[in-house]
Parts: C-alpha cells; structure tokens; sequence
C-alpha cells in the first residue's frame, strides 16, 4: 500500500509545529518558502492548496475567492444534503453564507441507489427541505432522466450516466465533507462528484457493478470511481474547483445519517484547490499526519478499503498533482 505522498512526506510548516482544530500536528516540517508571491499557481511544478482553520460561513468565503477565477456563468455546488437528522454533513448556516459570493448559485443533488427516501424525487425533496436547504434552489439533477459523459482513456468505461440537470450548468463549486467511507475508504471531491452526480437509476449502478460478483471493492472500485469523476471534471474544465471540509471526519459516509460512527479524529480546518487531486491528496495527508490514537480508525477504514488507490488511479488519468504547496490562508 502506497502512503500518502504530500504532508506527512513532506511536511507542513518550516521549523515549525501547526495547531489545526486544537490538536497539535508535530512533525510536520517543511516549507512555504515563496509559495505566497505565486499563490494561484503553485512553485516548482505543484499545485496549490490553500489551507484555513476556521471552519465557518466567513472562511467558505475566504477560501473560495482564492479558487474561483474559472467559475462562470450558471455555477451548481454540489455537496450532500445528508439523511434524516444526519450528524455530521456541512452545517447549512455556512453554506448559506457562501452564498452571498455565488448570486444565482444552485445546490444539486441526485438520487440514491441504496433504500432511503432520498431514493426517489418525491422523498428526496421533504429530506432536503427537512434538513433545512430551503435558502437557495436544490436541483436533483435526474430528477427527468440521465445524460452519459465520456470516459476519456478509462479502463472500465467508455462513458458514465449522470443527472442530465448537469448540462445546465456552466462551472460547478465541489464542496465537501471530507470523511471516511464504507466502500470508498475516503470521501473527498472525487467520491463527491463521481457517486453525488451519478443519476441514481443508471449511473451510481453502473459504478457500483462489478467484474466479478455483485458489487465491486478495493481497487476495481476505486477505479470505477476515478473513472466516473474524470468524466466530471472533463465536462467542466477549467470551469470547476474544490474545496473539502475536515469537520466530524467519521469513518462513515454521510449517507449512515444517525447511523454514523461517532468521529475519533478532530475537526482540522477546510482545504480549498483547483486541482481535485492535490485537494484530495492534502485531506488524506491531514489525516496521516495525526498523533496514532486520533488517526487510527480513519487509516484504518481507508486502508482496509484501498482507499489510497483513488489517488494512484487519478494520477494514472492525468486529473491532478498529487504534489502541491499548502498556503495558509
């Protein structure tokens, strides 16, 4: 298993220890150096990520006016609206505050494969509107069908399905609860975008077959992941960037709800990029970089379910640097 190549190879912060989300990260050495006179564009062939602790409406907004310069015209946020009473997603309050930066913006979802109201148009919309994403327009994306994205250079796929809303949208903001996952064994950007905007009938199905057996696991998956968000960020272009949330990082998707295992990691702060792999790269980087006892049952959920592979897979497909300048913002 290949670990983490950015942080906690590389560290963090020059001579220094960084407290993030009141736990201390020691051993995070390493440098900034001229990373702040080139912030957009990263040094020495990286990318950049930027990096807050403030974990509020007002720094959604901070971060997102460094990542923002391709987002034009009709711009989608996807993020999860989350099951019934679910503990963990990103607290509408901060997103409404967001909003305020993305006049016209538009929240898009789509449904479900597994059992839960948001299975079906109907039930998914009395979720949304009971967990409160009543601020801004909610657009299930195939709520009226599925269009099928090309899948440029995929091992498993020429072409995935997803909410055929998609097509209505300029640029797309990927906000995301960064956490652990079932199958997955990380939720970033990629899970986002590549599961969150699959159309529920056909696309989140198509992922979810197998070669062999009746549902896929370890590295297949991760590969039919990759391959499903790939066709995402082609469609979008420059037109789409990321931002990850390190907040409540349970070892379960926001999918359990109530359900969820309670988070033995701390809250760390948000991360924001144009590169969707660097972003992801830097989440799991975090998370590696923890004392043992906060990290363990994250590293083990991502582990244990080939999750790094997501990573390998994106840079074999040419979606991002897994090598990247962290500026604190």
């Amino acid at each position: 298993m290949n670990k983490p190549t950015g942080i906690s190879r590389r560290g963090f912060l020059k001579g220094g220890v960084l407290a993030v989300g009141g736990a201390a990260l020691s051993g995070m050495t390493g440098s900034l150096s001229s990373a702040f006179a080139d912030s957009r564009t990263g040094t020495q062939g990286k990318a950049t990520v930027f990096f807050l602790r403030d974990i509020s409406g007002e720094g959604l907004r901070k971060l997102y006016a460094h990542v923002n310069q391709g987002m034009t015209g009709k711009i989608a946020i996807k993020l999860h609206t989350g099951e019934s009473g679910a503990p963990n997603i990103i607290p509408g309050d901060m997103v409404k505050t967001l909003m305020a930066d993305i006049q016209g913006g538009t929240i898009v979802e789509c449904n479900v494969l597994y059992n839960s109201p948001r299975k079906t148009t109907e039930g998914h919309r009395k979720l949304i509107a009971e967990n409160g994403w009543t601020f801004c327009p909610v657009d299930i994306m195939d709520e009226y069908g599925d269009v099928s994205l090309p899948v440029a250079d995929g091992k498993w796929f020429k072409e995935v399905a997803f909410g055929k809303n998609i097509l209505n949208y300029d640029s797309m903001l990927v906000l995301t609860h960064f956490k652990g996952h079932a199958m997955g064994g990380f939720g970033g950007s990629l899970k986002n975008i590549a599961i969150g905007c699959a159309s529920g009938k056909v696309g989140k199905a198509q992922l979810h077959a197998a070669s062999s057996g009746p549902w896929p696991d370890g590295p297949e998956f991760m590969e039919r992941m990759v391959e499903g968000g790939k066709a995402v960020t082609d469609h979008f272009g420059s037109r789409i960037t990321y931002i990850n949330v390190l907040r409540k990082m349970s070892v379960d998707c926001d999918c359990a709800g109530v359900r969820a295992a309670v988070p033995t990691a701390p809250d760390l702060g948000m991360l924001a990029s144009t590169d969707i792999l660097a972003v992801d790269q830097a989440s799991v980087d975090m998370v590696y970089a923890l004392p043992e006892a906060q990290k363990a049952d994250l590293v083990e959920r991502i582990e244990s379910r080939s999750g790094l592979h997501q990573l390998e897979y994106m840079k074999q497909l040419g979606m991002g640097n897994s090598s990247y300048t962290l500026i604190p913002v």
